[in-house]
C-alpha cells in the first residue's frame, strides 16, 4: 500500500502544536470563480498557517500564469515563509481540493522532503467546528535549501515527443467539454481543444465533495479513461494547477515523481505551430 500523501483533520488537530510543522494555505481561485484568496486568508485561516500565493512565487521572466520558479528563487520566497530544511509542511485549500496539490507538487520538485495535503481542506475543518484566526502570520525565516527535479516538470518538447512516439500517454485534467473544443477557456483569447493523442481525466471526477476519492475509486476513473496506469504518464490542464490533482490522484496508487507540463494547455494553444484536436477523448484500449 503506498504512503498517502493526505492527512485527517484529527491529525492536523493533535499536531497544530508540533514546533516542527508548518501549516501553508495555498488556495488560488480562477477568475470566474470570483474569490479572492488573499482577503479570504486575512479573514479566516487555520490557526499559525502562513500564505502560500502561486501568483506570487512564479517565474517572473514567463508570459505564462505562475509557471515554477527558479530553485533559488523559489528557496528564497519559500524561506521567508519561515519553511526551512527539516520542517514538516501541511498544505490546504479554501476549495477543499484544487490549488493545494499545486503547491504540494511545487514543493516536492523543489526537493521538500515531508509534504502533505489536508483531506476535506478549510472547508472540512470549518465544518467540523475546528478553530481559525485572522490577520497575516509572520514566522521566523528559516533556510530551505532547493533540490530541484527536474524530471518533475515537462516542457513543451516533452510533450510534443511524447505525444509524436506514443512513448508517453498525456492525460489532460480539464473539463471533458473544453478537451472536445465544445466549451470556452476560462483565459481571453485561447482556443479550446486538445492535444492530438491525449487522454482526458478531469480533475473534478477524482474529487467528492471537497475530498480525493478511495484509491478503488481513482484507479477505476484512470483505466475508463484509457489511460495504463503501470505504464509512462505525464499530466497536463490548463495552466498547471488541476493537473497536480492527477498527480496527486496517481502518487495515491504508488506512481510518483511523475512529470507534469507547467505550461499546459495556456503555451500550448499559444503556440502558432501546436495541433489542435476536437471532439470527445477516445480512450486507448
Amino acid at each position: 500500500m503506498p504512503h498517502s500523501a493526505l492527512v485527517s483533520t484529527d491529525w492536523l488537530s493533535e499536531h497544530l502544536a508540533a514546533p516542527d510543522l508548518v501549516v501553508v494555505d495555498g488556495s488560488w481561485y480562477l477568475p470566474a470563480q470570483n474569490r479572492d484568496p488573499e482577503a479570504e486568508y486575512l479573514a479566516a485561516h487555520i490557526p499559525g498557517a502562513v500564505r502560500f500565493d502561486i501568483e506570487r512565487i512564479k517565474d517572473p521572466t514567463s508570459p505564462l500564469p505562475h509557471m515554477m520558479p527558479r530553485p533559488e528563487a523559489f528557496a528564497a520566497a519559500v524561506s521567508q515563509l519561515g519553511i526551512g530544511d527539516g520542517k514538516r509542511i501541511v498544505v490546504y485549500d479554501g476549495m477543499g481540493l484544487f490549488a493545494a496539490p499545486r503547491v504540494w507538487w511545487m514543493l516536492r520538485a523543489m526537493g521538500a522532503g515531508d509534504v502533505a495535503i489536508l483531506d476535506g481542506g478549510l472547508p472540512q475543518w470549518t465544518a467540523e467546528g475546528r478553530p481559525v484566526e485572522d490577520g497575516p502570520v509572520y514566522r521566523a525565516p528559516r533556510t530551505f535549501t532547493a533540490r530541484f527535479d527536474h524530471g518533475a516538470v515537462a516542457k513543451m518538447g516533452d510533450v510534443r515527443r511524447a505525444l509524436e512516439t506514443g512513448a508517453v500517454q498525456v492525460v489532460d485534467a480539464r473539463a471533458a467539454d473544453r478537451f472536445a473544443g465544445a466549451a470556452p477557456e476560462p483565459r481571453t483569447g485561447l482556443v479550446s481543444g486538445h492535444m492530438p493523442g491525449a487522454l482526458n481525466v478531469p480533475s473534478s471526477t477524482l474529487i467528492d465533495n471537497g475530498r480525493l476519492r478511495s484509491r478503488e475509486e481513482i484507479a477505476a476513473i484512470f483505466r475508463e479513461a484509457g489511460v495504463d496506469l503501470a505504464g509512462p504518464i505525464l499530466t497536463t490542464c490548463g495552466s498547471g494547477v488541476s493537473a497536480a490533482i492527477l498527480t496527486l490522484g496517481l502518487h495515491e496508487l504508488g506512481r510518483q515523481g511523475l512529470p507534469l507540463y507547467d505550461g499546459s494547455w495556456t503555451e500550448w494553444a499559444s503556440t502558432p505551430d501546436a495541433p489542435i484536436a476536437t471532439g470527445p477523448a477516445r480512450p486507448k484500449g
